[in-house]
Formats: structure tokens, C-alpha cells, sequence
């Protein structure tokens, strides 16, 4: 069942933040499995606090497992430390049973 990991950032400095998490990060993306569906900065806040102007990263992964062989791994424990000072995030996983069999 394919899982996917959604991101919210607010990113006080973009460039700096995507020459070096945002790279860093995609290698290992790719690297353990997953693809980007979307990313895209200048959300739209509809209800909460946290959208309204930020970024949002959603990643397909092929089940929840990988997803969270990515997330746990030491390569991106590293990689996690380049978004320090540049970014507040909300992450959050979820698994994606075919449509019609919910």
C-alpha cells in the first residue's frame, strides 16, 4: 500500500534552505525509494495556523516501511541538520489504500 509523507514548512531563508536541505534531501528521496508528487511554496490557508504562505512537500512512497527507513535513517539524520534555523516543519505519514476500497 503506497504511503505518503506531507510537508509543511515555513522557511524564513528559501535559497539557503533549498541549496542545501532541499538538495541533500531529494538524493536521499530518490535514493530510498521515493519520488516528489508536489512541491510547491505559497500555500493558501484555508482553516489552522500553519498554511497560509507556506511551502508543502508531499512524497510517494511504496509503502509505509520505506518511508520510514527514509526518516529514520543516520543519512538523514545529517541531512535534517541543514534545515536548522531555516525552517519550521510539520511532517506527517499516512497510508493510502486504493480509492474505492476505503
Amino acid at each position: 500500500m503506497p504511503a505518503y509523507m506531507v510537508v509543511t514548512a515555513k522557511i524564513a531563508d528559501r535559497e539557503a534552505f533549498i541549496a542545501g536541505y532541499g538538495k541533500a534531501a531529494a538524493v536521499l528521496v530518490t535514493q530510498f525509494g521515493g519520488r516528489y508528487v508536489l512541491r510547491a511554496p505559497g500555500a493558501m490557508g484555508l482553516e489552522g495556523q500553519f498554511g497560509d504562505g507556506a511551502s508543502l512537500v508531499i512524497s510517494e512512497w511504496p509503502d509505509k516501511a520505506a518511508a520510514l527507513a527514509f526518516w529514520n535513517s543516520p543519512e538523514y539524520a545529517e541531512v535534517k541538520r541543514l534545515r536548522d534555523g531555516l525552517a519550521e516543519v510539520q511532517v506527517v505519514l499516512i497510508e493510502s489504500a486504493a480509492i474505492g476500497t476505503q
